[in-house]
């Protein structure tokens, strides 16, 4: 009789201990869960500012390559707006200088564009007092 007792009473704390121990499918359904929200974080596109056309010439070029650009900053909230149209003339030299200091090699890669679009956003957040830039996007980027 008591071995029965025994038996039954581990029966039954073995069913509360796996009750209480997710599943597979709780697992396989908290990561799923988890994931989805991540991709809406790195998807999500925040307010995005446009800036007027650039036109620079190329460094070492001796005026011969000229770089029209266009792009829009992604900022984090909406006091930094306000912010960069207080300091729009000093962003817009800090981005002319930025550009007109690469050669034609340097922005004529996938990876001289992306290089280019860190380089303007970490400089022009050194300014900003009020939120960071999140992202650069090159609305227009046309070379000679």
């Amino acid at each position: 009789m008591v071995v029965v007792l025994g038996v039954g009473a581990m029966l039954y704390l073995g069913k509360q201990k796996e009750a209480k121990e997710p599943g597979i499918e709780d697992v396989i359904k908290g990561e799923k869960e988890a994931q989805e929200a991540e991709e809406k974080n790195e998807d999500f596109i925040g307010k995005l500012i446009p800036l007027e056309t650039f036109l620079v010439n190329l460094s070492g070029s001796r005026g011969r390559k000229l770089a029209k650009v266009n792009m829009e900053l992604e900022v984090s909230n909406d006091d930094v707006q306000i912010e960069i149209d207080k300091l729009k003339p000093k962003i817009r030299d800090i981005i002319i200088i930025i550009l007109s200091s690469k050669t034609y090699a340097q922005v004529s890669s996938k990876e001289g564009k992306d290089s280019l679009r860190d380089e303007i956003r970490d400089q022009v957040n050194l300014f900003l007092t009020k939120g960071q830039i999140k992202r650069v996007y090159f609305t227009e980027f046309i070379y000679n």
